[in-house]
Formats: C-alpha cells, structure tokens, sequence
C-alpha cells in the first residue's frame, strides 16, 4: 500500500500537469491527444471540473450500458473462483483435479494475445466482444448436461472465453468515453464499482447440494451473457448514431451546437490555430465499434 501511495506521486497525470515537460513536450503531447481523440486532454483547474466531470459521466447512457455490461461478465465469470471445484466434478484425485486447472488458463493467455492483436489492427471492437458470446453460453450449457470427461473438461475451453470479453469492454470504454479526462476517469469507477459489485452475490449461486452440474450457477451465467450482447448491441447502434452525427458535423455548411463549438475553442488555443483550422484537424474522428 506504501508503495501505490508512492507511485501516485510519481507516475504522469496529463501533459498539462506534469511538472517534467518542457513546453514544447507539452504541446505536442496535447497535439497527439487532440487528433487521436477529437478534444484537449485537459481539465479546468478547479474542484468543481471534477463534480462536473462525474456528472457528465452519470448523464451520459454509455456509462450504464458499459457498467452493466461490465456487471454481466463478472457474474457470467463467477466460475473462476470455483475453478478447482468444478474441476473436481470430473471425478479424479485432489491433485490432479488442480493440475487440470492449468490447461484452460494457459490456452486463453495465448489466445487473448491473438484476439487482442486482431482488435486493435482491425479497429473493431463488436465483434471481437460478441463472438465469444456463444462459445461461453455453449460451454455453461455443456457443463449443466453432460457427465462424460471429455465434453465436460472441453466446456471449461469454452466458458474461459468469457475474459477476453473483458479485456476487450475496457478498451471499448476507451474510445467511447474518451474526453473529458475528469468524465473519462468519474465514467471508469463507476464501471469498475457497479460491475465488480457482481463478484458480491454470485458465490451465493455455487451450493454445494447443486454439484455436479450447478445448474444454478451456469443457467445465471448464460442468462448474463444473453443480457451482455444486447446491452452491447445497444452501445453500437449508440456509437453509429453518434459517428454519423460527427461526420454531419464536418460539413463546413453545418452550424455547430455551442457545446462542440466550445471543444473548438479550446484545441484552437492549445493549437495555436483559429477555429477553421481546430475544426479541421477533428475531422476524420470516429467511435470505434
């Protein structure tokens, strides 16, 4: 604890903060954050930009579909902390029951490296979250069913999907709730919070009475996974809406709502250009789905 307290002194928090900068390092910091994002990385300097930030990010919808979201995974992975139990279903001795653990865990670790390479050089993000939804839904229900080694054991290859799910909904929060930083970092905890309330109640679904197949447990969690894809459906319609919106406002003939036209502004300033040009360097910029 010590040492994260340490670290929170050391480590970076926005070019505009970050005492180690040079001028010119500063500037072209907030450049690179302003063209990948369409905004300034920046806050007002004041207490009240954070409370403003927060309810920025308690109004805007997308915080809830991803912390819901976010809520549907936990629980749909609540195996994980049951793991050697399930594995012990299979019928074999103490130590080989958790010697069978490993092989899952190993598989995904290589996979997750394959699965996130392709999100990011595709800039896809839907698709990489909802593939695995099936898998996991087939794995919970093969587990429920079966008694014979092979299909059961091949059902724990399945349901392990479940974690590049997550790896993927955090980059997706990302770029979809990308600027303010105060909004972005207010958004981030209350997915966090919201979501990890999951691991709360779902050792409640793991009786002892339900072994071997815990029924219970597994039919939640592919009702978890069902809710997952449509609140994910509803983030990308969501998004499309919002980049069809962006690309309307690049039309030089399109008047902007003052919101927008305050963001202008700002990376104006931080450009050193007028506001044609800050509106020139946004364009281009999209959610990605």
């Amino acid at each position: 604890m010590a040492f994260g307290i340490l670290v929170l002194f050391m480590l970076p928090d926005f070019p505009q903060t970050w005492r180690l900068l040079t001028e010119e390092e500063r500037l072209v910091a907030n450049r690179r954050m302003a063209l990948d994002a369409a905004d300034v990385d920046v806050d007002e300097e004041s207490v009240m930009s954070q409370l403003k930030g927060l309810k920025l990010a308690v109004t805007d919808i997308k915080t809830w579909i991803l912390a819901f979201t976010y809520m549907a995974i936990t629980g749909a992975a609540g195996f994980q902390n049951f793991f050697p139990t399930l594995t012990a279903t299979l019928g074999y001795s103490h130590i080989i029951s958790l010697l069978l653990v490993a092989p899952p865990y190993i598989f995904m670790t290589f996979w997750s490296y394959l699965h996130g390479a392709l999100s990011d050089k595709l800039e896809k993000r839907f698709w990489f979250f909802m593939y695995p939804i099936p898998l996991t839904v087939a794995g919970f229900i093969i587990f429920m069913t079966v008694d014979e080694f092979g299909p059961k054991y091949f059902s724990f290859f399945l349901v392990i999907f479940v974690f590049v799910m997550n790896s993927t909904l955090f980059t997706w929060i990302a770029t979809s709730i990308p600027r303010p930083p105060a909004k972005r970092a207010a958004a981030i905890a209350i997915i966090n919070g919201l979501g990890n309330s999951a691991s709360i109640w779902t050792p409640f679904t793991y009786p002892t009475n339900e072994a071997p197949y815990y029924r219970t447990a597994f039919g939640i969690s592919a009702g978890l996974q069902i809710i997952a894809a449509g609140l994910a459906l509803w983030l990308r319609f969501l998004l499309t809406r919002e980049n069809k919106l962006l690309a309307r406002f690049e039309d030089e003939n399109t008047p902007l709502p003052e919101t927008e036209m305050e963001k202008l502004r700002h990376l104006a300033i931080v450009e050193g250009v007028d506001i044609g040009t800050a509106r020139q360097l946004r364009k281009g910029f999209r959610f990605v789905i």
